[in-house]
């Protein structure tokens, strides 16, 4: 007589790893929205996460007694979710995934709140549905399940799977995308073809050899760095060298601002519309080709670029992960020339580790919140609205010995873009996202602020002897958002092309007095942003170790890499791993981009060399040459 077929019973151990598996993949699409061209795209993006889910409840087979064996696995399911989770909150805000460097901010995360609570959503609820599940189970033990310790026999068999399974999924993704584990500034492509829990694993492993390159750098490391720059160094705009010479120098960072909202309008309401008359001053250079370079730093990615020409890392923010490296800045050089050197931000002067940064890197005076009464209304996001902000600013400038130095941070256009309603010069948009809808009202606001601020320094005086600089420091809409931006722009759809001419950002030079005015449409980062300032100033800093360019040079290369690996020249555009020709926004032959990732990708790997190594400390900035290993004190 036959024996009549049953179903195997299931373990707590093949519970949990199915949930998860299945509610990670649901968030690869649902939050994360990567993307696939393949069928072999496809598979790796399903099976990415079960190597490591394997491995990690396999532990739980391990121990003998069925307590703490369910617990293992209660516990292990309740912290990768909530890994999976903060992933899923940080992504919805800064299209990216979290590193190791990131949690160690952990003086930031107050100050971003309520820019966190904006990006979490009740039904994030249901990805903890299975933790309950696992619980009840483990409790009342259904006849479907087995609870009693595994054998010897099947728990090699298990192991031999999950690994077998980790390899499947390495040589696949390999196959998929040689020399993947290199391209660790593109973190989306690690977690396409790892996995998120494999890709934090990793994370670990990158920040363990990291920490340990600055202990084994000499000053060899720098050699090849420097033949670089020198060969790729051009010489500075004489027609504006000087031209601000003697003058005040004030930078203003533009909080947010993404230069699609300069000459636009929004439902037939004027966005900026003080900025767009400085695109037609005599006194004012305004590139409309400029980009963003910043990274998981944000705002103090933009600071770091300026002050140094050099690009932040890929992982984390220099100001908390190298704040005490050797730097040779912006600051430094104006000190040297005689400026009183300052920075005024109205915030608590330790977000972003500034109080450490700026004394590193010579800042003379930290205008922190503690500098500015924020009167009753005054109040927004971590800090104080610009339009009082700029007014109490130039009272501090007022007092200050000249020529001074102001780098002036806004705060009113950041994430979520909420504004008082007396601080509504135009109504929102009205597409499906409220974040979009209410950026174009805190970009007003920004444009009025800048417009008083112009006001507030011809009263007192300072205005005509100033050089004003101003840009974007980062995006202020992320590609979670493109759905209404393709609304907005009249678009069907944002593609990878449009997504990279999104990252750029206005920059003016406002010079009262001076006959410069154009708009400037050379292709232009922030990393060109302290040769080009110093240029304008008549300080000099060609012995610099700095991968910018002055912008108005004949010998510009007329190129901008991004931190993420895409760069944009005059004729392409590589981004999202196709090369586009930029005059029509179409694909193009890969081939034609090869030689901008080549030079991305070997620009970008020898900054990385110089700050994990702090390489600075092995180079004399006043000769131009390498300083010999002896002659390098350590602290």
């Amino acid at each position: 007589m036959n024996k009549r077929w049953s179903m195997p019973k299931l373990s707590l151990v093949i519970i949990a790893i199915a949930f998860l598996w299945i509610k990670t993949f649901i968030a690869y699409h649902a939050s994360f929205n990567i993307s696939t061209d393949n069928f072999m795209q496809d598979l790796i993006l399903f099976i990415n996460p079960l190597s490591f889910l394997l491995l990690i409840f396999g532990v739980g087979l391990l121990f003998k007694k069925e307590k703490t064996r369910n617990n293992y696995v209660i516990i292990t399911s309740f912290v990768l979710t909530t890994i999976l989770f903060a992933n899923m909150v940080f992504y919805r805000f800064f299209n990216d995934f979290i590193t190791l460097p990131v949690l160690f901010q952990t003086n930031n995360f107050g100050d971003l709140g309520g820019s966190a609570m904006e990006n979490i959503y009740m039904t994030d609820a249901l990805y903890f549905i299975d933790v309950l599940i696992l619980i009840v189970l483990a409790k009342y033990k259904p006849s479907f399940m087995v609870f009693k310790e595994p054998t010897k026999l099947n728990r090699r068999a298990y192991f031999l799977v999950a690994i077998a399974t980790f390899f499947l999924n390495l040589g696949l993704a390999e196959t998929e995308r040689p020399q993947l584990l290199t391209r660790t500034f593109d973190r989306e492509m690690l977690v396409k073809n790892i996995g998120t829990y494999n890709y934090h694993i990793y994370d670990v492993y990158l920040q363990s050899k990291q920490s340990a390159q600055r202990a084994l750098a000499d000053s060899d490391a720098l050699v090849d760095v420097n033949n670089y720059v020198q060969a790729n160094k051009a010489d500075v705009n004489n027609d504006l060298h000087g031209i601000g010479e003697g003058k005040n120098l004030i930078v203003v960072k533009l909080e947010s601002m993404q230069n699609f909202v300069i000459n636009n309008e929004m439902n037939g309401e004027v966005i900026t519309p003080f900025l767009n008359t400085l695109t037609e001053d005599e006194n004012t250079i305004y590139m409309d080709n400029f980009y963003h370079q910043t990274e998981q730093g944000k705002t103090s990615d933009s600071e770091f670029l300026l002050d140094n020409s050099l690009y932040p890392l890929g992982r984390g923010a220099v100001f908390f992960t190298h704040s005490g490296n050797e730097y040779n800045t912006l600051t430094d050089s104006l000190n040297e020339a005689g400026y009183y050197t300052n920075a005024m931000h109205a915030n608590n002067k330790s977000f972003w580790n500034r109080d450490i940064v700026y004394d590193n890197f010579g800042y003379d005076r930290y205008y922190s919140l503690t500098d500015y009464t924020v009167g009753e209304g005054q109040a927004v996001n971590w800090g104080m609205k610009d339009i009082p902000f700029f007014e109490q600013s130039v009272e501090h400038m007022k007092e200050m010995e000249q020529p001074f130095y102001s780098k002036m941070i806004t705060l009113t256009n950041h994430h979520p873009f909420y504004l008082d309603e007396e601080d509504k010069f135009i109504n929102e948009f009205d597409s499906n996202s409220g974040t979009l809808n209410r950026y174009f009202q805190t970009v007003r606001y920004q444009d009025e602020a800048i417009k008083e601020f112009f006001t507030n320094l011809k009263e007192a005086g300072l205005y005509e002897d100033s050089v004003i600089v101003m840009y974007g420091d980062h995006y202020g809409i992320s590609e979670n958002h493109n759905a209404a931006m393709a609304q907005y722009l009249e678009q069907e759809e944002i593609t990878a092309f449009d997504t990279a001419q999104l990252q750029r950002v206005p920059m003016f030079i406002h010079i009262p007095g001076e006959d410069i005015g154009e708009t400037n449409s050379k292709i232009a980062g922030q990393i060109d942003l302290k040769p080009t300032i110093q240029n304008i100033m008549g300080i000099e800093g060609s012995n610099s170790i700095q991968f910018g360019q002055d912008i108005f040079s004949e010998e510009n290369d007329n190129t901008a890499i991004l931190r993420d690996g895409r760069v944009i020249s005059e004729d392409l555009v590589y981004a999202g791993e196709t090369c586009w020709d930029k005059e029509s926004g179409e694909p193009v032959e890969k081939e034609s981009c090869q030689p901008l990732i080549d030079k991305a990708t070997e620009e970008l790997a020898f900054n990385d060399e110089i700050i994990y190594g702090d390489l600075l400390r092995f180079y004399d900035t006043e000769s131009g040459r390498l300083l010999e290993d002896t002659a390098v004190t350590e602290e």
